[in-house]
């Protein structure tokens, strides 16, 4: 750790973490209503438990943005933080907000918006911790060195905030809600948070691969556009059925499909990096979790997100489970795994550690995404499934569901599979390794004495 100050992305790190765990375990259940619907259907109804788990996986992905930034922006600007009593403040309200909006999720206060059900006082609340950080941040990064990646971070984080003034307005007109809506929810995942994404990535494979920094940069800058370029009027593909004039189908469609260049570039991108630098760099789980992000994103977002974006296709498999496949696989590869990637990285630096437990860690990547890639896979027949009977034969869509049991069963299995792996991440970063234990032992043994 090379200043102090990002001592402060640690804290972020493990409240990200717990809420990780929160995230992965209310999914889980949400898994096993769907096998077994009346499971805590009157003190825990479904509706709340699913509230529970995204706003859960949006917080948690955003303090590890956060905290990422915390991190790695000391580093590119060669200074400290403007302000480490900033960052703990915004941290704080962060934590608050997220409390008041489980206990009233709880209560049954909330506002009904899929993915921005917090209430008023907590949505004001994450603005003002969204000025708070962009100061810090900003002012940090004007004082000191200026590069392609604090750049691109800064804008993608700039963006991703200033979007979030979307979630204060509701018009009574539908089709204006939900375009609205569409304004914060697809040009966050598929917009903004591309460029944190990919300036993130780029600093993970700047420290790991020992790449030019030159280089780094010049795929840095295409990614970006390619991103902006593409994912700003693919934002039509979610325009097709809410209203809108037609001629939505096709620009929806036309720049969905470039919306898989990105993350193409992304995954080529780290792959060709970590060849041009034969770096042997001592954390190898992190590269791991860099080369896999990149990897499971492409696949997730990209192809997932094409096999139905097409306006003659998106028609049948609208609202199925072909989208909760590509929706669970794109946010696992694009954003879970790149926050997982950068704790895997920093943590040990944070903690003055080599990097240990990585046979484990590893091990909780593997598992988690053949976890997540076997669950999209249930999730594609089933939503198949579900699309011929439902929206080409006309079935009733409880008759629908009753004949997709095996499915979500398959498909709890595999949320096993994720949550064990999920706990074995965050044991693999929290608990010493044997050798490192017998190593302070050693270091603390008087000397000539035994350890």
């Amino acid at each position: 750790m090379k200043y102090a100050s990002q001592k402060v992305a640690l804290a972020y790190f493990l409240v990200a973490m717990a809420l990780f765990a929160i995230q992965v375990l209310g999914g889980l259940l949400a898994g096993w209503i769907y096998v077994s619907p009346n499971t805590l259907s009157e003190l825990l109804p479904f509706n709340v438990i699913r509230m529970l788990h995204t706003n859960s996986l949006i917080v948690w992905l955003l303090l590890g943005f956060f905290g990422a930034a915390y991190y790695l922006v000391p580093e590119e600007s060669e200074r400290e933080l403007y302000s480490v009593k900033l960052a703990w403040i915004q941290l704080a309200i962060l934590v608050v907000g997220t409390l008041g909006a489980v206990v009233s999720y709880l209560v049954g206060i909330h506002g009904g918006r899929e993915f921005l059900e917090q209430p008023l006082w907590v949505k004001l609340g994450i603005l003002v911790a969204a000025v708070i950080f962009l100061v810090n941040i900003s002012l940090t990064v004007l004082a000191g060195r200026k590069t392609a990646i604090t750049n691109v971070l800064l804008m993608g984080l700039w963006m991703l905030s200033l979007l979030w003034i979307f979630a204060f307005i509701n018009p009574s007109n539908l089709s204006l809600d939900k375009m609205y809506w569409w304004f914060i929810v697809h040009l966050w995942v598929e917009g903004t948070w591309e460029l944190v994404m990919a300036a993130i990535l780029a600093f993970l494979l700047l420290k790991l691969t020992g790449v030019d920094r030159e280089v780094i940069e010049k795929w840095l800058y295409v990614i970006v556009a390619t991103a902006l370029f593409s994912g700003i009027l693919g934002t039509g593909h979610h325009f097709y059925w809410i209203g809108l004039p037609a001629y939505w189908q096709w620009i929806g469609s036309i720049f969905s499909t470039l919306e898989v260049a990105p993350f193409f570039a992304m995954m080529s991108f780290a792959f060709l990096m970590v060849w041009k630098g034969r770096r042997n760099h001592p954390n190898k789980a992190a590269l791991l979790w860099s080369l896999g992000s990149s990897t499971v994103a492409f696949f997730g977002a990209g192809v997932w997100g094409f096999l139905h974006t097409l306006h003659g296709v998106n028609y049948y498999t609208h609202g199925t489970q072909v989208t909760a496949a590509h929706g669970h696989l794109a946010f696992y590869g694009a954003y879970v795994a790149l926050n997982l990637a950068i704790f895997t990285y920093a943590m040990p630096v944070l903690r003055g550690r080599e990097p240990y437990n990585q046979v484990l860690n590893m091990a909780s990547f593997w598992l988690m995404t053949g976890g997540v890639a076997f669950m999209t896979f249930v999730l594609t027949f089933a939503g198949t499934i579900q699309t011929h009977l439902q929206r080409v034969m006309g079935d009733y869509y409880m008759d629908v569901q009753s004949q997709l049991d095996l499915f979500y069963m398959m498909r709890f299995g595999a949320g096993v599979a994720v949550v064990l792996g999920a706990l074995l991440f965050i044991y693999s970063l929290l608990v010493p390794g044997r050798e490192l234990v017998a190593q302070g032992k050693a270091e603390q043994a008087p000397e000539g004495g035994a350890a």
